[in-house]
Formats: structure tokens, C-alpha cells, sequence
């Protein structure tokens, strides 16, 4: 029994050896898995524990110890290791893997058998002598080990291994060397390897910083603080640290190094610039690529040299271009007249890549020739001539030249020099004219005639001025349509006297009028002559429609890019808004026309456009066999049907879960087209952020539509039950992936009407796709809805006022209903404007009320939010815009961490929300002031985010280097306005004294400001003005009195602070907008509010009302106003009305003469 007992326990060891590697932070003082050798341990007695040595396949010996004297008492069998070396170990760790035999499992040795053994260890400074006699009690315990699983005889005969694994923590240790020993007590044990190390940190890069291996201190409380060394090419910024744990795991880093200049950050080293590459500061940014014109050819490179014939300023940034000199100003004419002498240009071809562009004149008087050589002598013009307004460094392309002599030649030299003519070594490039000043102007262009005129042209012809043809360089005719110059105007060049001027409008008179261009300068233009262009045929029209259709719509297109343009310089919004309409209408007029297909561009086709709607389906959408759907539950009930999930099982492809809509029997036609339609949209787009549709069923009863399966279902409600466990930068990736299908939708032509969190579906990765694509009929029955002007249904509480208004959807009010879903998303799917009736929320709207920000929402995503809700739907963002904003908060998640809860006194309202800008990095920040040379200077000091930079002063501008008193200057006002924005500090109130107090109330944008500018006189001057909350206080004089007018906001969050002007008021201006029906409710509850208020009601105060904005059509006249307003009621106060117009003043002065004649008579 015995000796079977031994041999069962070698097989077990036999097929289970296989030594564990060692962590990286683990070294290893002994493994005798690893041992070749003998390991020559010695055992006490000597028949205790047996060493069992077998080769495996490798030919490897396995070294084993067991011992099993199970059926014998008081066992004290001992195993002594050899001597092991600290090395520079003070706390070491024994690994043990061995297997226990279960005592139960043994018959009869229930008072013999152990199923535990015991571990020693003794510390020397050398090998014991050989022959030293063994001594337990030299020997301190370490632990008693047992074992987690033991084996049986089961397991024997079924080969089955219980091997454990414990681990032992010995020491501390403090000699040079140390022992280890097992005492058996009795236990059936096979010893199958010993591992023996400690732990370090090993040696590791951090932060640029090279940290040596590190043994943990004796104590596992304490750490080992290391310092590092930085890696070659770096740079200390702040020490680096680090601090090695008793595990072996480094901790805490602090400080850094950073790349020298001239190298860049790679895999933890610090590399030299390749060539074409440069870096000018230390710093762990990239090398950066030469600028344009300039070059590096070696290695590690700090700047970039200019190429030959390129130069850069001294005060140029390393990082800037280098440029050239200007070429010579073109087109120098001049002009004269008897005082003065004016000379114009144009400016160079070539700038030489820079903007400082400025403009030299010398001057030089040629007033004959030598009579030897025949060379004209030129000599420096006399310092008396004036030059209007300076010869040198003109920024504009003109001088005027004053008391020049009479009968003499001048040659003047125009040189346009930018910031690197100094620098240049080629030769100046001028500009020349030789001006005599005894020569005449040439004399006007007399009649123009229309010779013939056209649809789109027009021929004209004139008489040629009183000079030799060949003193004539050319003719300029101007023209535009007609009362539309101040607009735009266009002009052509012809060298003869006529010329036919195309590109016109049929049916439309334009205005004309020519000058001439001689050396001595150009005309004056000729008297203005109008000319129409003929009418358009329309039978040519009729012939022509699908042509015509198609050019229209280029043609509007050319128009958005013109007038975009147009804009850009002079602010026209109004004009862009009309073309970008115009050029939407006739987009849709082209699809209900034909299609036109144009290359590269895929657009929206309205189904509506085909007969049948099946036709568009079957060009739209794939048609599935019903037998590959399998419907496994129903998941909701929509207006034509069931919604049921399910899977599509097409043979050759895996199957997907899937949403199936059904159809119902006993459907109507038009129900038919209308479920059908959706399917014909969805199916036009290939977007991951966009509801995809699988496919349809037609052909077959009941009708499908099946599309993929959103496993969490609808945005609204999947937030509603997951309240706060999101971050805000998930909530934000949620919105991008919104903003990447709308943007899709909105360059493809598609205008969504009904976005909405409860239209976006959420899949189990938390992916965000629109959906509903049929707004039309799905409102038939949602209780969202309100009925428009139009009698169709829309989802108020998401759509755009000019929408409600109007019925005028567009993308600009998808982006609108995008702001909506933000705040859905933010608050976790909480209703916009809560309980508010649906005229509530629409009247709020209007007064420019706007949804506060979500509890704990960032300021950056509420400003995006007030950039959607701007009321001119030309001033909101583009989708593309948006989707670009929100990329950046993702990159920089720094300027999501101020929520607008820690900034005082934030708006809810676009029109009166401090100028936030849509940037959030610093980098925006510079880029936007035109500094964004100054970038890196800002990082490296550790100005990260715009929060930080709020807070620096001039003396930290210089500190960061920048130099330059117009940079630090432009700098620190931008930061000054910055820190303005950021706290909203715009409140300061003045109490003013006056002699008669007037209180101008109003509802919103009526008005009523305008009404006081023109109330004050011509020469009046504003004498105080103190900008309070929703409120402008002016004084000024009037005829014989003395006014001081609270102009006060009539938005409805305003409205409850008039009281506080009520007691002290002797008189009261009530402002209507008479054009706005809607609003006259409104306006009637507030004046009765006003006439019982305590400081009004028993007071007989003068009552003047404005029916404001008479001019406008459709406007209410002053009786009807009066009537809505029960004005007949009020008959304890003295109340006149006036209709007026505020733009021109008409009907204001009638209605001062009588609130002045009232004040009088009150003083009397």
C-alpha cells in the first residue's frame, strides 16, 4: 500500500511539469524547473523524502520530491534546499506547486495521515560547512501549507490532475543568503517545483524619461521614489519621478521631459526632423513641414531657409511662408484737371504671397532735353508739390497731387513694396506715367443709341469724343437695372465706340452711361440712357421647358454662390435668403419636370413626382421573397398596422434581426401610396446613420415594409429610463451621430420635418439613426401636433417659427428641430417646455424666449443649441457646421467640463445671449483673432483650454513670448472680451433724477425703441444711457419738456419687472405691433394687468398708445387696434392712439403734442 501510494503520486507529477514564465517584474533567485543539474537538497532523515529525477520530452529533467509514510506515526520528515542568494532581494517570494493525497481516500490511516506540511527558512552570510548537522531549531517557520484540492484513487485511475499552486512571502532578508526547508508531519506529498524570487520595478520610458530598475523598500507601506533621466535629444520641463510599489508596479509619475529642438516625440524617443521637416522650440508637438517657398536639407533642422529669391521678415514666426516682393501696380492712369492732379492703379498681379501691401510715388519733372544728346534732363520734383495723402506707404490705390507747376512734364514712379522689399536684391518694379500738365481732358461721350435689342442683349453706339481716335485707350459703359445700382451694377471695356452687352434679363429696362480713357485720364460718365431688353416669347418658352427647367437650376445655383459671396462683403443677408429660396424652388421644379441626372451627385427624388407609387418603390427599394421573413413577436401598433420584429433568413447570407411594418387589410388607396412612400424615401439612402431599409413586400399580402431591428428602441424613452448614467462626452458622441445622418439628408436635398428624439432609434452599441420618414401622415393622430395656416398638422414643440408660421420647411429648420433634440438628449429625454399648452410655447417663442440649459449641461453644448434657435433661419449653422462643432468637442473634452450652472445670469434667449463663439480649443480661439502664430507659444506654457486663458494679463502675453505691443494688444482685448462672455457681467443699474418719467411699455419687436430715436431731436444728445436687464433708459428734451423714457422689454420674462417703474411714471407709452395679429390676445391681458395694478389703477396717468408698423400690409388701422384692445372700457384715464410708422416718424409728433398738453394739464 505504501509503496503504490508513492508510485501514484509520480505519475501525477510526471504529466503535469510545465514551469510558469516569470512576469517582467519578477526576478527569479531559483527554479528548479529550470535546473539541469542535480539540485543536491539534502533530506533528514534520510529515508524521509525521496528525489525522483525523470527526463520529458525535450529531454529536460524533471525534479520532484515526494514523500508519503502515511501508515506510520509522529512523522518529522525534513527537505533542506541548497543555499540560494539574495542578490539584492530584501523581502523574497516562494512559489510551490505540488499535489496532497486525500487522507479519506486511504484506508486505515485516519490517525496517521496529514494533509498539510510546513515551510522553514534560515538566513546566512555563506554555505553552510559541508557535514554541518542539521538543527531544526535553527530554522524560523514561515506558514503551515495546505492544500485546495487533494486527490483520491478516482482520480488516479482517471488520470486526473489536482495540482496547487501557494505562495509564500519569506523575510525580511538581510544576510547574503538563505535556505528553505519542508517538514513533513505525515502527509501523502509530491513536491512538484520550487520557485523562489523577489520583485522589482524594471527599468521602463515614461514621459520621455528613462527609469532604472528599482527593488521596492522592505516595508510594502512604503514607496520607492526614483528620478529619471531624460532620453537623449530631451529636455527636463519638470523633474520626472516616478515611485516603485512593494509589487514591483510603478506609480505616481510626475514631471516630464520634452523633445529639444529640432526632434519630435516617436515610441517614447526623441527624433531628429527629417529633411523638409523643422521644429523651432522644445516641446513634444511633431516636426512641422516646411512652409511654402523655404526648405531643410539636414537633419534635426530648426527652421526652414527661404529658396532663392524668397524672403521672410524679421518679425515673421519661423512657421510663416516666405514670400517676395510685389510685382509693379497695374493699370496707372492719371487724371487732371486746373488745381489738382490724380493718379490711379490697381494693385500688383502678384502680391509676392503677403497682405502688407503699401505703394511708393516718385516723382520726377522732365521739362526738356539736352541739346548735345537730344536724352531728356529729369531732375527730383520740387519739394512744394503736395501729395494727398502722403507719398509714401499708401495703403490705398489713389493719391491726389496738389501745386504742380503749369507746362511742365512730370514722369511719377508708383512702387508697391510689401514687408520683404527690403530684404529683396532684384531690381525695384515701378510703375510708370508721364503726365504734361498743359494737356486737356478729353471731352464727354455724347448720345448712346440702342441700336437693337434682344431677350438677353442689348446693341449700343455712341459718338466719339472730340480727339484723335488714337488718343483714346477705351470706353467703360456701366450699367445696371433699373432703381437697382445700389444692389450691383456691372461695366464693360470696348476699345471702338459701341458695343453689345449680353447676359440680361428679358422684359427688364436697364440704366447705361459711358466715359472714355485717354493717357490723360478718364471723363466724366455720360448722362444716364435707358433701354429695355423684348419680352420673352412664349411659345419659345413652352418649347423649351425642360431646358429652361435645368438651366434655372444651375442658374440659381450660380446666384447662392454669387449673392454668398456678395455677402460676405456687405452683410446682405436678406439677399442670400431670397436666392438660397429661389434656388430651392426651382430645384423642386426640376424633379416635377424630369430627372436630371448630374454626375457624382446623388439627390433626393420626390416619390410624389411618379404616377404610382409602386413605380418609385420598384426603382427604389428591393423586394423580398415573405418566405425569408420570420415574425417573431409584435412589438408595437403603428397607424397602418402592426410593427413586429423578426429575422430575415436569405438563403447564402446570415441572418438579421429585423422590424417588419405590416399593412392592415381593408386599407384605402391613398393609405396604400402613403405607407409605400416611406419605403420609396428610406430606400434612396446608404448612410450608417440613417434607418436602413432592408426591403419591401409588394407583391404579396400583407404589404411589408422590413428594416433593420434598433435594439434599444426610440431615442426619447431609451434616455427617460437610463437617467445620468451616461457621460457627457457619450451624450455628445449620441448627438454626432444624429448630426452625421442629418448632414447626409440635408446635401442630398432632404428636408426631415419632423426631427425628434422619439424619431431617432438607438442600436446595442449605442448608435443614433433617423427614422420616420413620413411626417405627413404619422401626425394625423399625434397629440405633439397643432394645426397650421395650411390645415396640415406639424410637431410644434420641435418646429421652426417660420415653419409654424409659414409652412417654409427647409434645412435651416431641420437644424432648428436638431437644437431640440439636443436638449431632449441632454436632459434625458425630458418633454420641450414641459406642460406648456402648444399657442403657449408658439407665443414664447416668438417673444424670443428659448429653452434654458439641462441640469449639468456643458456651456459650448447650449450655445450650439442658441445658435439653432436663431430666429433668421440664414443666421443658424449647417448641418455640416454643426457635425464639424461637435467633432471638436469629442478631440478636445476639456471644453465640455464648464456646465452652464457655474456661469452667472446666462440667457435663454439667441437675441440677447452674449457673443459666444463657435470655437472651444485654443487653437480655434487664435485662429479666430488671426494670432494662430502664437499657438504653440500658448501650449507650451500650459494654456490648454479657454478657461485658462480668461484669467491672463498683459504681463502674461510678454511672458509667453509674444512681443509685439499690436499682438499683445489684440490679444488681451479678445481675452478681455472672452472673460466677459464667459461670466455675462452686463448688469449695472444707475438711479436717474428727472423732471418728467415716462414708462414705455411694449410687446417684443414692436418697435419701440425705433419710436425713440425718432422722438428725440435732430441735435439732441444722448445724455445718459444706462444699459440695464431688457431695459435702455435715455434721456433727452422735447419741445418744452424734459423727458427720461425706461424703454422696456416686452418679452414675457420681462414683463413681470415693469411694476417696479409703475409708482414713479407720470405718464405711460404703449407700444402695438399692429401687423401682428396673433399677438393682439397677448397685448390685451398685459394692458389689463397694467390698468390694475395698485400704482396705476387709482392714478389718473395719461395712456398714449402707438399702433406701430401702419405701413406694413395687412396692418390692424388704430380703430380696429382700439377695439381689440377695449380701449371704450377705460374711462378713469385719459387714453389717445396713433397709428404710426417708426422708420419715418409719421404720427409720433400727434401723439407727444397730446401727452404734453395732458402732463401740463396735470401740473396745473
Amino acid at each position: 500500500m505504501f509503496s503504490a501510494g508513492r508510485y501514484c503520486v509520480f505519475l501525477i507529477v510526471l504529466e503535469s511539469l510545465l514551469s510558469d514564465p516569470g512576469t517582467t517584474n519578477q526576478v527569479v533567485l531559483l527554479d528548479t524547473t529550470t535546473v539541469l543539474g542535480e539540485l543536491d537538497w539534502k533530506t533528514y532523515p534520510v529515508n524521509g523524502w525521496d528525489a525522483i529525477t525523470e527526463m520529458d520530452e525535450q529531454n529536460r529533467p524533471i525534479h520532484t520530491f515526494q514523500v508519503c509514510h502515511v501508515m506510520e506515526p509522529n512523522q518529522n520528515n525534513w527537505l533542506r534546499s541548497g543555499w540560494i542568494q539574495r542578490q539584492a532581494a530584501q523581502r523574497v517570494y516562494v512559489e510551490l506547486r505540488f499535489t496532497l493525497r486525500d487522507c479519506n481516500s486511504i484506508p486505515w490511516v485516519s490517525g496517521t495521515c496529514k494533509e498539510t506540511f510546513n515551510l522553514f527558512y534560515l538566513q546566512t552570510d555563506e554555505p553552510l560547512p559541508s557535514g554541518t548537522r542539521f538543527r531544526p531549531t535553527d530554522y524560523a517557520k514561515v506558514d503551515t501549507i495546505a492544500a485546495d484540492e487533494s486527490f483520491t484513487q478516482t482520480d488516479l485511475g482517471d488520470r486526473v490532475l489536482r495540482l496547487n499552486t501557494e505562495v509564500r512571502e519569506v523575510g525580511p532578508v538581510t544576510l547574503k543568503g538563505f535556505y528553505l526547508a519542508f517538514q513533513d508531519v505525515g502527509a501523502c506529498i509530491a513536491l512538484v517545483s520550487v520557485k523562489v524570487f523577489y520583485k522589482r520595478c524594471p527599468s521602463t520610458l515614461r514621459n520621455l524619461a528613462a527609469f532604472p530598475d528599482t527593488v521596492p523598500h522592505m516595508d510594502s507601506s512604503s514607496l520607492v521614489e526614483v528620478r529619471g533621466a531624460c532620453v537623449e535629444n530631451a529636455e527636463e520641463r519638470d523633474t520626472p519621478k516616478l515611485y516603485c510599489g512593494a509589487d514591483g508596479d510603478w506609480l505616481v509619475p510626475l514631471g516630464r521631459c520634452v523633445c529639444s529642438i529640432g526632434h519630435e516625440e516617436k515610441d517614447g524617443y526623441c527624433l531628429a526632423c527629417k529633411p523638409g521637416f523643422f521644429k523651432s522650440y522644445a516641446g513634444n508637438t511633431k516636426c512641422a513641414k516646411c512652409p511654402a517657398r523655404s526648405s531643410s536639407h539636414d537633419q534635426a533642422a530648426t527652421i526652414c531657409h527661404c529658396d532663392k529669391g524668397f524672403y521672410r521678415a524679421l518679425k515673421d514666426p519661423s512657421t510663416t511662408a516666405c514670400t517676395r516682393p510685389p510685382s509693379a501696380p497695374r493699370n496707372l492712369v492719371s487724371l487732371i484737371n486746373d488745381t489738382a492732379l490724380f493718379l490711379q492703379w490697381m494693385p500688383p498681379s502678384d502680391t509676392g504671397g503677403r497682405k502688407d501691401i503699401t505703394y511708393n510715388i516718385l516723382c520726377q519733372r522732365c521739362d526738356g532735353s539736352d541739346s548735345d544728346s537730344g536724352v531728356s534732363q529729369c531732375e527730383p520734383c520740387e519739394p512744394d508739390l503736395r501729395f494727398i495723402p502722403r507719398p509714401l506707404g499708401l495703403t490705398g490705390t489713389s493719391v491726389a497731387i496738389l501745386d504742380f507747376a503749369t507746362h511742365a512734364n512730370y514722369t511719377f514712379h508708383v512702387e508697391a513694396v510689401n514687408g520683404v522689399s527690403g530684404l529683396a536684391v532684384a531690381a525695384r518694379s515701378l510703375a510708370n506715367v508721364t503726365v504734361n500738365t498743359h494737356q486737356a481732358g478729353p471731352a464727354l461721350v455724347g448720345v448712346v443709341r440702342k441700336e437693337w435689342a434682344s431677350q438677353n442683349s442689348i446693341a449700343l453706339s455712341w459718338s466719339e469724343v472730340e480727339l484723335p481716335p488714337s488718343d483714346i485707350v477705351d470706353y467703360e459703359v456701366k450699367y445696371f437695372e433699373k432703381e437697382q445700382e445700389q444692389l450691383s451694377y456691372s461695366s464693360t471695356r470696348t476699345k471702338s465706340p459701341n458695343v453689345v452687352v449680353t447676359g440680361l434679363r428679358p422684359s427688364t429696362i436697364y440704366v447705361f452711361h459711358v466715359r472714355a480713357r485717354t493717357a490723360a485720364g478718364y471723363t466724366a460718365y455720360s448722362p444716364n440712357f435707358e433701354f429695355a431688353t423684348a419680352a420673352e416669347d412664349p411659345d419659345i418658352a413652352d418649347q423649351g421647358q425642360v431646358l429652361v427647367v435645368v438651366t434655372a437650376s444651375v442658374g440659381g445655383f450660380s446666384l447662392l454662390v454669387i449673392l454668398t459671396l456678395f455677402l460676405l462683403i456687405t452683410g446682405r443677408c436678406q439677399g442670400y435668403i431670397k436666392a438660397r429660396m429661389k434656388s430651392e424652388e426651382k430645384r423642386r421644379t426640376r424633379f416635377h419636370s424630369g430627372h436630371v441626372p448630374f454626375s457624382g451627385i446623388k439627390t433626393y427624388v420626390d416619390p410624389d413626382t411618379y404616377e404610382d407609387p409602386t413605380q418609385a418603390v420598384e426603382e427604389f427599394a428591393k423586394e423580398i421573397d415573405p418566405s425569408y421573413i420570420c415574425i417573431e413577436r409584435v412589438i408595437g401598433a403603428g397607424e397602418f398596422g402592426e410593427v413586429c420584429s423578426g429575422r430575415l433568413r436569405v438563403p447564402g447570407r446570415v441572418d438579421i434581426a429585423v422590424a417588419i411594418k405590416t399593412l392592415k387589410g381593408g386599407y384605402m388607396d391613398q393609405q396604400r401610396r402613403d405607407f409605400l412612400r416611406e419605403a420609396s424615401i428610406m430606400g434612396q439612402f446608404n448612410n450608417p446613420n440613417i434607418i436602413k431599409l432592408e426591403g419591401v413586400v409588394t407583391k404579396s399580402r400583407p404589404i411589408m415594409i422590413v428594416v433593420e431591428y434598433m435594439e434599444n428602441g426610440a431615442l426619447d424613452s431609451f434616455l427617460r429610463t437610463r437617467d445620468g448614467q451616461f457621460t457627457v462626452l457619450q451624450l455628445v458622441g449620441m448627438l454626432r451621430g444624429i448630426a452625421v445622418g442629418m448632414t447626409y439628408l440635408s446635401e442630398m436635398g432632404y428636408v426631415h420635418r419632423d426631427l425628434a428624439a422619439r424619431n431617432i432609434l438607438v442600436d446595442a452599441n449605442l448608435v443614433c439613426k433617423v427614422c420616420d420618414f413620413g411626417m405627413s401622415r404619422i401626425l394625423e393622430d399625434d397629440s405633439e401636433a397643432a394645426y397650421t395656416a395650411t390645415g396640415g398638422k406639424i410637431p410644434v414643440r420641435w418646429t421652426a417659427p417660420e415653419a409654424i408660421a409659414y409652412g417654409k420647411f427647409s434645412s435651416a429648420s431641420d437644424v432648428w428641430s436638431f437644437g431640440i433634440v439636443m436638449w431632449e438628449v441632454m436632459s434625458y429625454g425630458e418633454r420641450p417646455y414641459w406642460e406648456m399648452s402648444n399657442q403657449d410655447v408658439i407665443l414664447s417663442m416668438e417673444e424670443g424666449y428659448r429653452l434654458p440649459a439641462p441640469m449639468g449641461c456643458p456651456v459650448t453644448l447650449h450655445q450650439l443649441m442658441l445658435h439653432c434657435w436663431q430666429k433668421e433661419s440664414s443666421q443658424r449653422p449647417r448641418f455640416n457646421d454643426v457635425l464639424s462643432f461637435l467633432d471638436k468637442l469629442i478631440i478636445n473634452p476639456s471644453s465640455l467640463l464648464t456646465l452652464v450652472n457655474e456661469v452667472q445670469s446666462f440667457t435663454d434667449s439667441p437675441e440677447e445671449m452674449p457673443d459666444y463663439p463657435l470655437f472651444i480649443s485654443i487653437g480655434d480661439w487664435l485662429d479666430s483673432i488671426k494670432m494662430s502664430q502664437y499657438k504653440n507659444n500658448f501650449l507650451a506654457a500650459g494654456y490648454t483650454t479657454l478657461d485658462s486663458i480668461s484669467t491672463m494679463s498683459i504681463d502674461d502675453i510678454r511672458r509667453i513670448g509674444v512681443c509685439l505691443i499690436g499682438h499683445q494688444r489684440r490679444i488681451i482685448s479678445s481675452i478681455q472680451s472672452l472673460r466677459l462672455q464667459l461670466h455675462h457681467i452686463q448688469q449695472r443699474n444707475k438711479d436717474l433724477e428727472a423732471k418728467t418719467q415716462i414708462r414705455q411699455t411694449a410687446d417684443g419687436c414692436c418697435g419701440k425703441t425705433t419710436i425713440i430715436n425718432q422722438l428725440k431731436p435732430s441735435n439732441a444728445q444722448v445724455q445718459d444711457i444706462v444699459p440695464t436687464i431688457g431695459f435702455s433708459i435715455e434721456k433727452f428734451k422735447s419741445s418744452s419738456l424734459s423727458f427720461t423714457v425706461f424703454d422696456m422689454s416686452g418679452q414675457g420674462r420681462y414683463r413681470n419687472l415693469w411694476e417696479h417703474y409703475y409708482k414713479e411714471g407720470q405718464a405711460i407709452i404703449y407700444v402695438i405691433d399692429s401687423a401682428d395679429k396673433l399677438r393682439m390676445v397677448v397685448a390685451k391681458e398685459e394692458l389689463d394687468t397694467l390698468l390694475n395694478h395698485p400704482d396705476i389703477k387709482h392714478r389718473r396717468i395719461p395712456i398714449l398708445f402707438f399702433a406701430n408698423k401702419m405701413d406694413v400690409r395687412d396692418a390692424l388701422s388704430s380703430v380696429k387696434v382700439s377695439q381689440l384692445l377695449c380701449l371704450e372700457n377705460v374711462k378713469d384715464k385719459p387714453w389717445h392712439i396713433c397709428a404710426t410708422n417708426a422708420l419715418t416718424g409719421e404720427g409720433l409728433q400727434e401723439g407727444v403734442e397730446w401727452l404734453q398738453d395732458q402732463i401740463k394739464t396735470m401740473r396745473t
